[in-house]
């Protein structure tokens, strides 16, 4: 007969119950839900942010599920469905603009590209499937990173040391992050030009992702910013549609797994 693990148990139903909520909440609450002494919990989130498991958001007294939980419910998505769901409308972006394509996902401080379609004629791109780079210096990043709450960006990037340089562009402080951002709400989605690869420009839309769920996915364009000049509002506007796209695929999706309620 196997023996009960107490602490491994606790630490999933920790995990549980932070994935049900809409957003970080205090320790005592973790406490109550998984029926633990407030000390009893306070010890196992500390070690479960050690790990990534969790996210302490210190100036709010806050916790939230960690971007390590966060890799492993994604690899299932990266495995099949989100890839699956996302390849016929990404093809049709392709066919639309005359551009390669790709769907990236967050994790961490990076993106991880899960799929690319490559437009007949187009050179390659450094972002092929599995490839990381900085979120902070991507289109598809900027866009995911665009949805999230000041609290959340500020876990991802407190300082200076967070943010990595390529090409001697980009942001290099939450400040110039905390603009970034913001200009990238307001116009409804993210670009960047030069800042991944020289003379290349990309434009992405994050994913809405179906209910209860976080946004953790976009979808963008790369074009050779030298030689090619799409116009800017055309090509804004067939990324939302293939965002809008894979959302509405997404929660179809959703919909069939749990059934009727």
């Amino acid at each position: 007969m196997s023996r009960p693990v107490p602490a491994a148990t606790s630490a999933l139903r920790v995990l549980r119950f932070l994935s049900t909520q809409a957003a970080p909440v205090p320790a005592a609450r973790v406490a109550d839900a998984v029926e633990l002494p407030r000390s009893s919990a306070y010890h196992l989130l500390s070690a479960m942010e050690r790990e990534g498991f969790v996210t302490h958001y210190a100036d709010d007294r806050l916790w939230g599920i960690g971007l390590a939980a966060y890799e492993v419910g994604v690899g299932y998505s990266r495995q099949e469905p989100l890839a699956r769901l996302a390849r016929m409308p990404i093809a049709r972006l392709v066919d639309t603009v005359g551009q390669s394509a790709h769907l990236a996902i967050l994790h961490g401080r990076e993106v991880v590209y899960v799929l690319e379609e490559r437009a007949p004629g187009k050179p390659p791109l450094v972002t092929d499937v599995g490839v990381r780079l900085p979120a902070a210096l991507t289109a598809s990043g900027r866009a995911i990173l665009a949805t999230l709450s000041a609290s959340q960006v500020r876990a991802l990037f407190p300082d200076r040391s967070a943010f990595v340089e390529r090409h001697g562009r980009g942001p290099t402080t939450p400040t110039a992050l905390r603009h970034l951002l913001t200009d990238t709400r307001i116009r409804g989605h993210a670009t960047e030009d030069g800042e991944v690869t020289p003379g290349f420009a990309s434009v992405a839309v994050a994913i809405d992702s179906p209910p209860g769920a976080a946004t953790f996915a976009s979808v963008a364009v790369t074009y050779d910013s030298e030689r090619d000049t799409p116009e800017p509002a055309e090509l804004s506007a067939a990324v939302r549609e293939a965002a809008a796209a894979i959302a509405t695929r997404l929660r179809g999706a959703s919909a069939r797994t749990l059934g009727p309620r």
